[in-house]
């Protein structure tokens, strides 16, 4: 049993039946629509030419698909660009909008250059569709450039990358002389000052201790006084001078030495190595991961990271600009086809030729005298049921022949099926 039929009948109950199709409104929205066919039909004809519609509403949707990317990829570049500065921003954002109202020309144009009768009007709307097809060139090319930029920088940066590391590598061997000379350098230095430094201690240790006397005499109010005069040799000084200089300058050049060796320490030829191996992977990564240079190197038979800056921007221009050129044309291209003259009207005589009601009498007499004469073309020949051949006349008792084949005695039949 099936449990639907109680709700179907419910709801049958409830919605009532159904009201049976009106046989007049159906004839006259089918005579409505023969109506307008014809009028349509007629009013292109009398035009001389019949727009695709449709055709034309994809190549719109198609244009309007290109304005869309190219403002939004302009206004991507502004902001990049612009540098934060939103006076520079809309002003990167002006042209695009001109080149957006120009690329929605082409569709129109292409559509004149179809539909107009004078040619002058025609060569203006082909030289208005190549105006805008370079506007959209330009546009969609940027848009192509935009889509190549982040890897091609990327691939440029790990290549100028690489040439450090390789120019790194180069100078490796000079770098690591001229900081062992420094550190030499700067250890002689420091021997020198320490052996300047214990020779003047040894010459200060070596010199008399100051001598001390006491001096005895009276000041200018007549009282006496002493003192305890001491007299130091005047090589002491120098020698002291000489002994601090020494220090400082041995504080320094220590400083110095330390640099020095930590410099001549970073200075590795395997590290340097190691740096050019990883620079070269990175270069690497970032070129095949590059969908331009693949194709360049597919191209040009080499291998991706042996490919040139100049090799990779003149594949550039074809993969770029010739995909953009195809995009500019093609919604133009499918509004020409869109638009289909009267020489392409099937159902219609291209000559105006018409025959008169009047004349028809006279063309169905010539016709019949024709058959008259000679029937014998026309009537076909058909087979018997058993298989033997039917004579083109047969004789039939009541019959009146045609014109021109009476037999004696008999009159006869057209031929078998020559009636049907």
């Amino acid at each position: 049993m099936d449990v639907t039929r109680p709700m179907i009948s419910i709801k049958s109950i409830f919605s009532g039946p159904k009201a049976p199709p009106s046989r007049d409104l159906a004839r006259e929205r089918r005579e409505w629509k023969l109506e307008s066919d014809r009028w349509q039909h007629q009013r292109h004809v009398d035009r001389g030419y019949r727009i695709k519609w449709g055709y034309v509403a994809i190549a719109y949707l198609v244009e309007f698909m290109v304005i869309g990317a190219s403002l939004w990829g302009a206004w991507l570049f502004a902001g990049v660009y612009s540098d934060g500065d939103w006076h520079a921003f809309y002003f990167m954002l002006l042209a695009p909008l001109v080149y957006a109202a120009v690329e929605l020309c082409r569709v129109p144009l292409g559509i004149l250059a179809r539909t107009q009768r004078s040619h002058f009007v025609r060569g203006l709307a082909v030289l208005g569709i190549i105006f805008a097809a370079g506007v959209t060139t330009k546009s969609v090319s940027q848009l192509g450039e935009m889509m190549f930029h982040p890897r091609l920088m990327e691939a440029a940066r790990t290549k100028t990358a690489l040439k450090d590391a390789q120019a790194d590598r180069a100078t490796i061997g000079d770098r690591i002389k001229a900081a062992d000379e420094r550190v030499a350098q700067y250890t002689a230095e420091l021997d020198q000052i320490e052996k300047r430094s214990s020779d003047n201690a040894q010459q200060l240790a070596g010199l008399p201790a100051q001598r001390c006397e006491r001096v005895f005499g009276t000041n200018s109010k007549g009282r006496k006084y002493q003192n305890l005069k001491c007299v130091a040799d005047p090589r002491v000084a120098a020698l002291s001078a000489g002994v601090t200089k020494a220090s400082a300058d041995r504080a320094a050049l220590i400083k110095s030495l330390e640099e020095a060796r930590k410099a001549r320490a970073t200075l590795d030829p395997g590290a340097a190595d190691r740096r050019v191996a990883d620079a070269e992977q990175a270069y690497r990564n970032a070129v095949n991961r590059s969908q331009l240079h693949s194709f360049t190197a597919m191209v040009y038979g080499v291998d991706p990271i042996d490919v040139t800056e100049s090799q990779v921007h003149a594949f550039l221009r074809i993969f770029v600009f010739l995909p953009a050129v195809c995009a500019a044309f093609a919604s133009t291209i499918l509004a020409l086809c869109a638009v289909s003259t009267r020489r392409t009207f099937m159902d219609e005589d291209d000559l105006g030729a018409a025959v008169n009601p009047e004349a028809a009498p006279f063309m169905l007499d010539a016709i019949a005298d024709a058959l008259r004469s000679n029937p014998e073309p026309i009537l076909p020949r058909a087979a018997n049921a058993t298989g033997a051949v039917i004579p083109m006349n047969r004789p039939a008792q009541g019959q009146q022949s045609l014109p021109g084949q009476t037999l004696p005695g008999q009159q006869t039949l057209p031929a078998a099926g020559a009636g049907a």
